[in-house]
């Protein structure tokens, strides 16, 4: 091993993954380049769009912005993560229902957003789903239908 790279361990979607990475990788290159977990979009690379969104250890963080190395021994969870077996989450059944599901390509970091504000707060406002999905931009303008999904997974929607 030389010096420019690492051996690090993550806990991604409850598997664990031990792997060699380049010191300057982000996470956001691991998941997709490493692990094939191509759910996580890469956009803007600067934090600014929420395409990367993904949980580690628990927060909502655009994993473009940080490095594999931070994560190391980390829990990281991915938009593949919310599916269980083989069943869609309630809030991804929801985009779908809402059509709120365009292009596709904001939708895993949306997605994501929306289930770390569904994790701590269960029946937020509209105003709270706003400010939730505030890091996420949407370029096909989808943001009615996305706020309707939510509400709709929150049990407060149509």
């Amino acid at each position: 091993m030389n010096r420019q790279t690492m051996t690090i361990s993550l806990d991604v979607n409850g598997q664990r993954h031990v792997l060699d990475t380049a010191a300057h990788h982000s996470l956001l290159d691991v998941l997709r380049n490493d692990l094939d977990l191509i759910g996580t979009k890469e956009c803007c690379a600067e934090g600014e769009c929420g395409a990367c969104t993904v949980w580690m250890d628990g927060k909502a963080v655009n994993s473009c912005l940080v490095l594999a190395v931070e994560a190391d021994g980390g829990e990281i969870t991915t938009i593949e993560g919310l599916a269980g077996e083989g069943e869609l989450s309630p809030l991804q059944s929801a985009f779908i229902e809402e059509g709120a599901v365009q292009c596709g390509f904001c939708i895993p970091g949306m997605v994501m957003a929306a289930a770390y504000l569904l994790e701590h707060n269960e029946r937020p406002t509209e105003a709270e789903i706003r400010e939730a999905l505030s890091g996420n931009l949407c370029r096909c303008a989808g943001y009615k239908r996305i706020v309707r999904a939510v509400q709709r997974a929150a049990g407060s929607g149509p």
